[in-house]
């Protein structure tokens, strides 16, 4: 079996939303091309400054803008930028995790010793685990709600507050790829983004009614505010990384200044990095369920784009790739085991519901192949 793989980075024909030009490069790696080369960064500053500066609070009370945080470096750096570069008093609004790490919950509340006010919601336990469960089984994603809490919490707030500026960070589709130049371009996200990118794999809220008896007034916090909400406040939502170059590593070394640490003891489960998804104990499961059903995982983001900023030749990006991903996810089950009650039998039974059998080998059985440590293995090798 032969998978094409982008002959710059590492990226594989199966990653969703991907496309090749005629000389085999990734829209990921031609973005990147876009970001380096035909963007004038000067003007995108100042048109940032220009933006902000309409909507900075005239009183001398109250907040200028909203920064949706988790405690990531991302977070960590968009509140950096408004705060002491921008001179902005923003407010951070974080939507609490599925199952929080130490390291996560003291990077969250450095935030706040780094002179901001955060507000941390702490979402209904019992809806929100009813909707890992079933997502972990429908669509083999245990993360589901979260990806909609995080991005409907801020704007709730900023309605609710009369606060219009969201401040968001990357552009996914600009860092990994998109079905268009048009989406790696887009600067504003809104609810059309949330339901074209946000990850919610056929899925509305409206589907979680009744699922255990969930009533839709529970579910409140994971639906969108209204357009005549929204556009009373004038809500609107900009990526940081539409204005200002985004270079995760180097903001890393910024926000290390202000507090923000890393997992000393070794790369996070998946990857080769220490420094990204500090703050969920379940990542690794997370990144696992990707692995199986399109047969790339974690290390493969973060090497291509080691790559594309030239930190990696491709041969240590694939070497790194080969070591780290793909592996068993021990330590996201055993947690998710705590968390969701489920007996590893069982959440293996759910895995090899959604692993790829195009992409794996199976046994005479049926059953999927794995190696002496417990691991898939691959009809293919990264090339």
């Amino acid at each position: 079996m032969n998978i094409q793989y982008c002959k710059r980075c590492v990226f594989p024909e199966t990653k969703p939303d991907l496309f090749f030009n005629e000389q085999g490069v990734c829209s990921a790696c031609i973005a990147a091309d876009e970001k380096n080369n035909n963007i004038d960064w000067v003007k995108r500053k100042n048109d940032f400054f220009e933006i902000i500066e309409h909507y900075k609070s005239k009183n001398d009370v109250g907040y200028d803008c909203i920064i949706p945080v988790s405690g990531g470096k991302d977070s960590t750096y968009q509140a950096y930028f408004m705060k002491y570069v921008c001179g902005f008093n923003p407010i951070c609004v974080c939507f609490e995790t599925t199952y929080i790490t130490d390291l996560g919950q003291r990077n969250l509340d450095n935030i706040s010793k780094m002179g901001m006010d955060v507000i941390h919601f702490k979402k209904n336990h019992e809806v929100y685990k009813k909707m890992v469960v079933e997502n972990f089984k429908r669509v083999g994603d245990e993360m589901w709600p979260n990806h909609i809490g995080i991005f409907t919490i801020p704007v709730m707030f900023a309605v609710a507050m009369n606060i219009p500026l969201i401040i968001w960070g990357e552009n996914p589709q600009q860092e990994y790829g998109g079905p268009s130049l048009e989406s790696v371009k887009n600067r504003i996200l809104n609810r059309q983004w949330l339901e074209e990118f946000g990850g919610l794999l056929g899925n509305r809220i409206q589907d979680m009614i009744g699922i255990q008896g969930i009533t839709k007034k529970e579910l409140t916090p994971y639906f969108y505010p209204s357009d005549e909400d929204i556009n009373r406040v004038g809500v609107t939502g900009i990526f940081l990384g539409h204005y200002f170059f985004w270079d995760a590593r180097k903001q890393l070394e910024i926000v290390k200044k202000y507090g923000f640490s890393v997992k000393e003891d070794g790369p996070i489960e998946g990857t080769y990095t220490n420094y990204e998804n500090l703050d969920e104990r379940l990542v690794g499961l997370h990144d696992y369920l990707k692995y199986v059903k399109y047969g790339f995982g974690r290390a493969t983001d973060h090497a291509c784009i080691d790559i594309r900023n030239g930190r990696l030749t491709r041969e240590q990006g694939v070497k790194l790739i080969k070591e780290y991903d793909g592996k068993y996810p021990f330590y996201g089950v055993a947690e998710f085991i705590k968390y969701s009650g489920l007996s590893k039998q069982e959440i293996d039974c759910v895995i090899d519901s959604f692993t790829n059998p195009a992409i794996f080998i199976q046994n005479p059985d049926g059953s999927f192949k794995k190696d002496s440590n417990g691991n898939l293995v691959k009809k293919f090798d990264v090339q």
